[in-house]
């Protein structure tokens, strides 16, 4: 059940994140951290991004809400790109959850989320 959690987990994380993303990751596992990417591709990609009830693109949305409140803004950063590269996301959707999590998470919060929005769109068009 593990290996299957994995390989599917490595699926999904291939299609929200995208391959480069990806390989660069791996590329870094080590001793040290191998295990813990396995964990997170098994629990985060394959046991809850692989679930039938929500689609990719809700599970998107909410998580770009909890990088928000939890001021996780790589994390945030990251979903904000790929969302956008891979079509699940455009930028009157971000904005609307900016304005959403703001009004939940506060105004500094959706202030720097905006920054960050907007430094992701730089990093894109590098």
């Amino acid at each position: 059940m593990a290996k299957d959690s994995y390989e599917g987990g490595m699926t999904v994380r291939r299609k929200v994140l995208g391959d480069a993303w990806v390989d660069r990751s791996l590329a870094k596992r080590n001793d040290f951290n191998t295990e813990f990417q396995e964990q997170i591709t098994r629990h985060v990609w394959g046991d809850i991004w692989t679930r039938p009830a929500i689609d990719p693109k809700t599970r998107r949305f909410m998580t770009i809400s909890m990088m928000i409140a939890l001021r996780a803004w790589g994390e945030f950063r990251l979903h904000v790109r790929t969302g956008l590269v891979a079509g699940d996301l455009s930028k009157d959707e971000l904005k609307e959850i900016i304005m959403q999590a703001t009004v939940y998470c506060g105004a500094p919060a959706g202030n720097h989320a905006m920054h960050e929005a907007e430094e992701a769109f730089k990093e894109m068009a590098k």
